[in-house]
This record gives C-alpha cells, structure tokens and sequence, in this order.
C-alpha cells in the first residue's frame, strides 16, 4: 500500500511539472507569434556560429503548426533525434514513477551521449559547411 502511495505522489509530481513545462511552452510560442520576441542564442551571439540546438525556437513553432518542412528547415539532425530523446525521457519517467529514481541504465546513458555526440558534431558541420 505504502508503495502505492509514493508513486501516486510522484505521478501527481510529475504531472504537475509537465503541465507547468507545456504551460510556460506555450506562453513563450504565444509570446513569440504575437510579438515576434524570441531568447537569443547566446552561443550565437558571442562566437557568430550557429550551436548545435539553434533553430530549435522554429522547429518546435513548426510542429505546433504540424509544418514539418519547416521544422526540417530549422534543425534537421534534432528533429531526426526527437524520437530517441523521446524514448530515454519516458523511460526515466517510468522508472521514477515505479521506484523514485531515474537514474538511466548503462545502455541509456551510452545512448544519451551517443545523442549528446551527434549534436555535436552536427553543430560543428552545420558551421563548417555552412548548413
């Protein structure tokens, strides 16, 4: 029963934060469509180069509209990666829910830095070869 209790709290937790996360999401789109004020990339702005996650603004305006050309245009090596990003995030809120922690396993954290090295190296190629 007590366990029970806790993945209750931690189910409430988690859908708390998530409603909160896509809440503050959708405000900063509305913010953005309306008034055309978007966070710059400070990356950007300091070194003239595009980082690995720039255009990402666009990309997730994109799929709002279900404008996937768009959001190809605007990142399409993060796009590609959303699925896998997906997948290690359910995977760690699964595991949370049913034991508190979600700490990944040895394959996932193998994985999130396989991710991790891609986008690195699309940040540095997109700037290389001017994409």
């Amino acid at each position: 029963m007590r366990c029970d209790v806790a993945a209750s709290l931690r189910i409430k937790r988690l859908l708390l934060g998530g409603a909160a996360l896509l809440g503050l999401g959708l405000l900063y789109a509305m913010v953005n469509v309306r008034l055309g004020v978007y966070v710059p990339c400070l990356f950007r702005r300091v070194t003239g180069w595009k980082c690995p996650g720039c255009g990402v603004t666009t990309l997730c305006l994109a799929l709002l509209r279900l404008d996937l050309p768009a959001a190809w245009a605007a990142n399409p090596v993060l796009l590609l990666l959303s699925p896998f990003i997906a997948f290690l995030a359910a995977r760690m809120v699964v595991r949370y829910v049913r034991g508190g922690s979600p700490a990944p396993r040895p394959w996932e954290g193998k994985l999130a830095w396989g991710l991790v090295a891609v986008l690195v190296l699309w940040g540095a190629a997109r700037n290389v070869l001017g994409l």
